[in-house]
């Protein structure tokens, strides 16, 4: 059965990370799935775009819509985006069906310390306007699928807590059960650097 996986949260609140880890599990398993990264998202779909309300609206709206195609040919589809105002996040929930949103909570002093970047630094020194936490609000989810705390669980104890909320529902189905191949980091490595020589992504870390 295929879903939407949304990772929402603050910058710098492990949603790149874990998105990345249960897409790359998934891939492991078998699973036909695909790995919606904002930054991708906006340099392919919404290069237009800027960081109004308007715009992240329409930039959520948009990768919702890509999701709800992926979903429909029964492809998993595995979003990090930070997505700050929940009507956006309604309507994508309501266009995809069957959408899971994992809420990567994060306390914004922790956020700000994880930022190697200095975007949040920038952000209070008026630098970088509407930037989600400080010149501009994040909604924080009332009722998510799964909520997983970031600031004092481990990378690892969060996957875990996903992987198995996922088996639990029957979407994905465990371990044991499925014939593993050998999806790597590296092969996805390969994949993102592909797209970056042909000028479909700057970010081509796994």
């Amino acid at each position: 059965m295929s879903f939407t996986l949304w990772f929402t949260g603050l910058s710098g609140s492990g949603k790149t990370t874990l998105s990345r880890g249960v897409y790359l599990e998934l891939k492991r398993r078998g699973i036909k799935a695909e790995l919606l990264d904002g930054d991708i998202i906006r340099t392919n779909f919404s290069q237009e775009l800027g960081f109004t309300k308007r715009d992240r609206d329409i930039n959520v709206r948009r990768i919702g819509f890509v999701s709800y195609l992926l979903s429909k040919n029964d492809i998993v589809s595995v979003v990090a985006a930070i997505a700050p105002y929940a009507n956006a996040r309604r309507q994508n929930r309501r266009l995809i069906g069957q959408y899971i949103e994992v809420f990567c909570n994060c306390p914004l002093a922790v956020a700000e310390k994880r930022d190697v970047k200095g975007l949040y630094a920038r952000a209070r020194a008026g630098e970088i306007p509407s930037f989600t936490g400080i010149s501009d609000p994040y909604e924080e989810p009332r009722a998510p699928e799964l909520v997983v705390d970031t600031d004092r669980e481990t990378v690892e104890e969060s996957l875990i807590k996903i992987i198995s909320d996922l088996e639990d529902r029957r979407l994905v189905p465990k371990r044991d059960q499925c014939k593993l191949c050998n999806y790597t980091e590296e092969d996805e490595f390969r994949r993102r650097q592909n797209l970056a020589a042909l000028g479909f992504a700057r970010n081509i870390q796994v």
